[in-house]
């Protein structure tokens, strides 16, 4: 028996869920979530820089949304439960599409430079709500294994 095949340990259906073919498509999210949350870093941060410069006030909305880039870029990286990012870049797409979607760029290159962010925050928005799906799926199809200590139970 010392020798055998233990008739508890685990089965090869049940270590599928960790296996490096379901880890791709995570991934390729959580670097794309990385790139587009810099992406948003670059262009809100910009504004926030030159008012800085310029001695002038600074928006908060900049500010918030320089933040929410830099909290999507980190959660990216950590692997932070994406609920939070889903609602910060939803907030983020709400604020910025209500002043910048409907307005028209008649050649400024500021106004045409927000109306593509507004793009890029629904984008992360989506790319963030693609991977709490994602997980969910993952948790819910590969969780019929067997207990860790014991190899017994089914969870």
């Amino acid at each position: 028996m010392a020798f055998g095949r233990n008739k508890f340990a685990h089965s090869s259906s049940s270590a599928s869920s960790g296996s490096l073919l379901s880890k791709v498509p995570l991934w390729v999210l959580r670097f794309l979530q990385f790139v587009f949350a810099i992406t948003v870093i670059g262009l809100y941060a910009q504004y926030l820089r030159r008012a800085n410069n310029d001695d002038a006030y600074s928006d908060s909305k900049w500010g918030y949304a320089t933040a929410v880039g830099t909290i999507g870029a980190v959660s990216s990286l950590v692997l932070i439960w994406p609920a939070l990012s889903i609602i910060l870049f939803t907030a983020l797409f709400g604020l910025f599409g209500n002043m910048y979607i409907h307005e028209n760029p008649e050649g400024d290159g500021g106004v045409k430079r927000m109306k593509n962010a507004v793009w890029i925050d629904l984008i992360n928005m989506l790319l963030w709500l693609v991977t709490a799906v994602y997980g969910m799926v993952m948790f819910f199809f590969f969780r019929r294994g067997k207990s860790l200590h014991t190899g017994r139970a089914t969870v």
